[in-house]
This record gives structure tokens, C-alpha cells and sequence, in this order.
């Protein structure tokens, strides 16, 4: 892959996300909410299992509902502010509910880089399940009939609204406190909208760019390079001053071959990121076209080895002489070449995300993301 090509994915990966300080600009085609405005029916599954309608939270003296996603960094991190809420409020009448607008086929899988699942109504419920979120997460990615009759500008974006359903504020999440507060105690809301930072909605009324990547990525070259003792070697250095996942594989090998797509998207998820990817065949030199026709298919751009002896036990101990011979073998390297993570066998892919996203190093955009992957 180009230095051209990723510096592009890069930045439009940040592009996504990149309206923390000035706030996401109010889409013309979705206008927000207006104050004071009755708040709107929906009737959306949730990761429970079951639909959720407004009349739900009838009893609530005060209903803030928020839109919030997977992938979206400022969400991620808005999540234990989200928690905290409703373990504070829950017990004063207010009810929380939160809503995912965004569709899995409109996030590109550069802007999956700081999360382990996509927007789906499966990943959302990997999500709560590992997180133990424990109010309602919604999803209304589908149709986003929901989400155009609140007009919520990007995730996370909270609309509080009062005893009649009337919107009293909408906007940030440190702000709703506030406004909770005030509506409890029947006071009027000092402050009844904020700009809203974070990531906008990915409106399936307009195209979406995820075609657009996959043929970019398609168009990548594939190489295949030979895996000798002193290649090896070197590899298990990890000179590539990035996290380095070191995947051993065969195409005889039917774990293998069914890892590789995932194994893919994580690569392309992460690699914005100080993150690559190194695939070592261990089919023999022979096997050099079969081995290159499947890694053209998977469209594998990351850097690929392929043994180049029938020695495989030598090859194996110039890696690590601690290396199993049976594949799929996975390491994850730190930049200085400590072991972060290793498996035997087919990849726990979750695991391995989460084992990235825990030592990839925060940027500035966006610190405290490797403290959040960092729990269990």
C-alpha cells in the first residue's frame, strides 16, 4: 500500500470525526427538533430483544433520549458519562433511552478504527453485552424514521425532553445534566441547545462511500514475498515501529481460509492507526501460485511471506523457537517486539480487536480510547 493511499484513507477517516471543538453543522435536509416541539413515536428493536415505543416511558418524569452508535470515538467515550447518568437518575424518574441511526453499509471500515463491532443490531448487542450497558440501546439504522423525525445532527446527540414530552434541551451530553436537573425540580432550562460534537449521522438518504472504499481497496497490489530463516527472524523483531499482528497460515489449513476475510477487515479497520498486518504461508515453495491466487482474491495489500524452504521446522524456530507447528498461529508484536497477544488456532476475532484497540496509543484527537479498551 502507498504512502499516497493511506495518507488519504487517513485523513478521511479523521474527516468523519473531526468537528469535536466547532460542533457538526445541522443538516439542511434533517432539521433538528425544534424546543418545545411534542416529542416523536418510534418503535424500534433493541438489543434486548424486544420493540420499544415512546409510550414505554410514560411514567418518567423526565425522558432524555440520545443518539449513539459503535463506531464513532466521541460515542465510545461518551458511553461511561451515559452509564453514569442512569445510575444516578434512573431512581429520580428519568428514563434513557438510546438510539443508533447509523446503518453498517454507510460507515467505511477506516471508520472502524476505534471500534471492535459495526453499527448493526448484532453489533450493538456485542456491544452492550461486553460494556453491560444496561439501558435501552435502539436501532434505527433500517429506515432512520426515527432519527429524521428527532433531526439528530451526529452521535452522541441528546434530546431531553419534560413530564408533557415537550423538548427542553438538546444537544451535548455534560450539558443534559443541567437540564435533567432544572426539570426535576420544575425550573425552566438556563440553557436549551448546545453545539453537538462528534461524529455526524450517516443519512441513508445520501450515497454511501463505502463502495467507493472497497473498489480503492480492491485496487491495492498484492504482493507475495519469500519467508527465509533471516526474514523471520527479523520479523519477530518488529522493526515496523507499529503494532504488528503476525498471522501463520496455509491454504490447506480450513480455519485458516475461514479467518482470512476477517482477518482482512481488522487489517483495514486499524492501519490509520500505527497498526499492520504480516501473513506467512507455510505451504510449500511449490505451492507459490496457489498461494498467491488466494491473497489476490482476499485483495490482501498487507505485507505477505511465504515460506521458502520445505524446512518448516527450522523456518518456525528462526520466528520463535516457542512457535507450535500447527497453523492458524496469530502473534500480536508491540512496537519494542513484546507478545501482547497470541492464539493457536482459528482467531477469537472479538478478542484480537479489543487486544489492538488496548494497545494502540491514544491520539490527540481522541485520548482516553486505550484506557476504554484497556477494562474488561
Amino acid at each position: 500500500m502507498t504512502r499516497r493511499v493511506l495518507g488519504i484513507l487517513s485523513c478521511l477517516a479523521m474527516a468523519a470525526c473531526s468537528s469535536k471543538t466547532a460542533g457538526v453543522a445541522p443538516d439542511a435536509a434533517h432539521p433538528a427538533l425544534a424546543i418545545g416541539a411534542a416529542a416523536p413515536d418510534f418503535s424500534l428493536p433493541g438489543v434486548d430483544g424486544k420493540t420499544h415505543s415512546l409510550s414505554e416511558y410514560s411514567g418518567a418524569k423526565v425522558l432524555a433520549v440520545v443518539f449513539q452508535c459503535n463506531h464513532c470515538p466521541e460515542s465510545i467515550l461518551a458511553e461511561d458519562r451515559l452509564k453514569k447518568l442512569h445510575a444516578d437518575y434512573s431512581t429520580k424518574g428519568v428514563a434513557l433511552v438510546a438510539i443508533n441511526p447509523d446503518n453498517p453499509d454507510w460507515v467505511r471500515l477506516d471508520e472502524l478504527s476505534y471500534t471492535d463491532v459495526n453499527d448493526s443490531l448484532a453489533g450493538m448487542k456485542t456491544r452492550a453485552e461486553h460494556r453491560k450497558i444496561t439501558y435501552p440501546y435502539l436501532y434505527d439504522g433500517e429506515t432512520q424514521t426515527a432519527t429524521t423525525k428527532f433531526g439528530a445532527v451526529a452521535t452522541p446527540h441528546v434530546f431531553v425532553f419534560d413530564q408533557a414530552r415537550k423538548l427542553r434541551y438538546q444537544g451535548r451530553i455534560d450539558d443534559a445534566v443541567s437540564a435533567i436537573d432544572a426539570l426535576l425540580s420544575d425550573k425552566t432550562v438556563a440553557v436549551a441547545e448546545t453545539p453537538v460534537a462528534g461524529c455526524a449521522t450517516k443519512w441513508i438518504t445520501k450515497p454511501s462511500t463505502r463502495p467507493d472504499e472497497m473498489a480503492k481497496i480492491n485496487a491495492e497490489p498484492v504482493d507475495l514475498n519469500s519467508a527465509t530463516a533471516e526474514v523471520l527472524t527479523k520479523l519477530r523483531g518488529n522493526g515496523t515501529g507499529k503494532l504488528l499482528l503476525v498471522n501463520f497460515w496455509a491454504t490447506w489449513c480450513g480455519p485458516c481460509i475461514a479467518e482470512f476475510p476477517d482477518l482482512q477487515e481488522t487489517f483495514r479497520m486499524y492501519r490509520g492507526r500505527g497498526f499492520h498486518l504480516t501473513t506467512v504461508s507455510s505451504d510449500d515453495p511449490e505451492g507459490r501460485k496457489e498461494v498467491e491466487a488466494f491473497l489476490k482474491k482476499q485483495h490482501a495489500s498487507n505485507t505477505n511471506l511465504h515460506f521458502a524452504t520445505t524446512d518448516t521446522y527450522a523456518l518456525q524456530d528462526a520466528f520463535d523457537p516457542k512457535m507450535g507447528g500447527a497453523v492458524p498461529f496469530s502473534l500480536l508484536l508491540a512496537p519494542n517486539a513484546d507478545v501482547m497477544y497470541q492464539e493457536q488456532g482459528e482467531l477469537t476475532m472479538l478478542r484480537l480487536r479489543r487486544a489492538i484497540l488496548a494497545n494502540l496509543p491514544d491520539d490527540k484527537q481522541y485520548p482516553g480510547m486505550q484506557a476504554y479498551w484497556s477494562r474488561n
